[in-house]
């Protein structure tokens, strides 16, 4: 069963020209699905509009985006509240300049855990420590105890990471999460999305311009280009038989290491 299927969604912003355009995929649960492309391409905008946080002006003008059988295109301001953070997550590209600056991490990751989770003051820094933890930074009390300003970028994103992973979601959706940090780190949040799915189940689509990160994570993949979704197959249907000469042309500029191109 399909936990999100979005079908024939087309959004449009105010100058009337599509950002997305007719665009279909189909998501089971457990799955990991990258959604690949240039700038531009409205992968960003197709994820932003499952939870409802399209820009202002940003409109889905035909279609549906199914979450568990539930259209979201339909449901209330309430109801998309309810579905934040608690049944479907995001991170977004650089989460970290999200993060409030005059109050401290801990402060911040409480507030983030008490929207869904009532528990002991200490369960919060508990939680928040361990999830730090799984994000490799190695002096969480200190991390804790800092405001924004005193961490590097790196440490402020896999903050706000860990942030959006806290709620084991049924769907997380992330916008190239990975994109701020340097390529150990990157290697090692990749790592703990696919941690999250093995160990929870959780779904995962991701919005990326890396093929090889793609390549590396997917059960599935979608390619976008000029606002459609050009092809969508299995990770090996699109890295070993693309149809699409995009795609092809994607493939193409992945750099080669020791002459070898993608992971297994």
């Amino acid at each position: 069963m399909s936990l999100l299927e979005i079908k024939n969604c087309t959004i449009c912003y105010q100058n009337g020209r599509p950002a997305v355009s007719e665009v279909s995929l189909s998501v089971s649960e457990g799955e990991i699905v990258s959604i690949v492309g240039e700038s531009g391409s409205g992968k960003t905008t197709l994820i932003r509009a499952v939870l409802g946080l399209l820009p202002p002006g940003g409109k889905i003008t035909e279609g549906q985006i199914l979450f568990n059988g539930k259209d979201l295109v339909k449901a209330s301001e309430q109801e998309m509240q309810d579905i934040r953070g608690r049944e479907i997550a995001m991170i977004f590209q650089d989460v970290g300049a999200a993060l409030d600056p005059i109050q401290r991490i801990s402060r911040q990751y409480g507030e983030a855990i008490a929207v869904h989770e009532k528990l002991p003051r200490q369960e919060y820094r508990k939680r928040a420590v361990s999830m730090l933890k799984r994000m490799h930074l190695t002096d969480t009390e200190r991390v804790m105890d800092s405001y924004p300003f005193e961490l590097s970028g790196g440490m402020k994103q896999r903050v706000g990471i860990a942030m959006g992973m806290n709620a084991q979601p049924k769907l997380l959706l992330a916008d190239e999460p990975t994109s701020a940090l340097d390529v150990t780190i990157q290697a090692q949040v990749v790592h703990e999305m696919k941690q999250l799915r093995e160990k929870y189940g959780t779904t995962i689509i991701l919005v990326t311009h890396n093929m090889g990160v793609a390549s590396y994570l997917s059960d599935k993949i979608g390619v976008m280009c000029q606002s459609r979704m050009v092809e969508f197959g299995s990770r090996d249907e699109i890295i070993y038989h693309p149809k699409e000469p995009y795609t092809q042309k994607l493939l193409e500029a992945v750099p080669k290491l020791g002459g070898r191109r993608f992971a297994k």
